[in-house]
């Protein structure tokens, strides 16, 4: 018998479902109908401000037009789509989730790792796809399948192909660890645990990071530290570093603690990940390398919500204080912050806590909106025709209702995700 939040899922994709898709381009010699989004107010990811009265002509799978209604031409014969009370903003981007992980609430991460069939987990992850999307998040940049080897390729190769729906994916593959720093652990010294990340050290480390780059990892994923403290040297971490660049790959560094964020800025990783310990000189460290930091708030909540501590309320968790202490610091620093919540760790479908979060702990409402659109992207290196409504980027576009530049909690108000000018959430 099906749990009964199982049968909720089934009925809210099935309601979805129907409409994802909807406008394909058209085939053969049969001309793109262009289409017009109108919609009360356009954010287009190059500034705070959201311009209201503009309309969005999407001509194929890009932006064709972007601006006032009274000089925008629209093109003979295009399909309007009126969207009253609602602000379209770029593609939403959570530079760090885990498709293949779900709520540690139903199951820990062990026993994800060491109990669930590798194919259990892929469909369960095909579901994720659908409720990220869903939420208006057309990208999501994978760090690390934790055990499901390269399970995350074919996941995107099956986005890619259209045989499951879900955001474009940016994998990790495997990521990689210092031998006998990760998990699962705590067992007998005398057996080998098959571990949620590829180990490597030294001189290794070359060939493991090629290696995960020919099976088809879009970024390589090191873990600099862990609970005990810094693991890589600054020096292996370079290594890694010029390894993936050398083939057109940036690294993301998970880095909880001072040493391991600084080794790890010092080294040139493009993102350092959680970096709850992070204080001014680390932040102006990475400000002036230009090293982006991914929060991850959202992970902190959801773990201090579990033990019964909420973000703003008294009292709160010493952890949920850190990060808030943190935040502050990186935020008068200057350094670039993008958004990433560290999903599977909490409920798929949720990455809107994460801007929620980011407002709470000082961003306005607008800052969040950029560090999930056009500064990620660009973060993330993909910037060049995404992150921005503008023409000839891609058109992806979500429709909220309301304005979340003034209330971010309309992120959490769908109403429309169009991913490469299809629609894939009706009105």
């Amino acid at each position: 018998m099906l749990r009964p939040d199982y049968l909720i899922l089934w009925a809210v994709l099935g309601l979805v479902a129907p409409t994802w898709g909807r406008q394909a381009p058209a085939r053969g010699d049969e001309p793109i109908k262009p289409v017009v989004l109108r919609a009360d107010r356009v954010f287009d990811g190059t500034s705070t401000e959201a311009h209201p009265g503009w309309l969005v002509v999407i001509r194929g799978k890009e932006v064709a037009a972007v601006g006032p209604a009274a000089e925008v031409a629209v093109p003979e014969g295009s399909e309007v789509i009126d969207l009253p009370g609602t602000t379209l903003v770029p593609r939403l981007i959570d530079a760090h989730s885990h498709i293949l992980l779900h709520d540690y609430s139903e199951a820990a991460w062990d026993d994800q790792v060491l109990k669930e069939p590798l194919a259990l987990r892929v469909c369960r992850a095909t579901n994720h796809l659908k409720l990220d999307l869903a939420a208006g998040f057309t990208t999501l940049r994978d760090l690390g399948t934790e055990g499901a080897g390269y399970a995350d390729v074919g996941i995107k190769r099956a986005v890619e192909q259209g045989i499951v729906p879900g955001p474009r994916l940016l994998v990790a593959t495997r990521a990689i660890v210092a031998t006998k720093t990760y998990a699962p652990s705590a067992f007998a010294p005398e057996w080998d645990i098959p571990q949620g990340a590829e180990e490597a050290d030294g001189d290794a480390l070359r060939a493991v990071v090629r290696d995960q780059i020919g099976r088809g990892a879009d970024v390589v994923k090191i873990y600099a530290d862990n609970a005990r403290g810094a693991t890589f040297s600054e020096s292996e971490i370079r290594l890694v570093v010029e390894t993936a660049r050398s083939q057109g790959r940036p690294v993301a560094a998970h880095a909880s603690s001072a040493e391991g964020m600084r080794r790890s800025a010092l080294a040139g990783v493009a993102t350092i990940e959680h970096g709850n310990d992070g204080d001014a000189a680390i932040f102006r460290m990475m400000k002036e390398r230009n090293v982006a930091w991914c929060p991850t708030l959202t992970v902190f909540e959801s773990i201090a919500r579990r033990s019964g501590s909420k973000a703003g309320t008294d009292p709160e968790s010493a952890r949920l204080r850190k990060a808030r202490v943190a935040f502050r610091a990186a935020l008068d620093s200057g350094v670039t912050i993008i958004n990433g919540s560290d999903v599977g760790a909490f409920t798929h479908g949720e990455l809107a806590r994460e801007l929620e979060l980011m407002v709470d702990f000082g961003m306005t409402p607008s800052q969040s909106l950029l560090a999930a659109t056009s500064v990620a992207a660009e973060a993330i290196g993909i910037g060049d025709r995404v992150g921005r409504i503008k023409p000839r980027f891609v058109a992806d576009l979500v429709a909220l209702e309301g304005d979340p530049t003034h209330d971010i909690h309309a992120v959490r108000k769908v109403r429309l995700v169009m991913k490469a000018g299809a629609v894939f959430r009706g009105q």
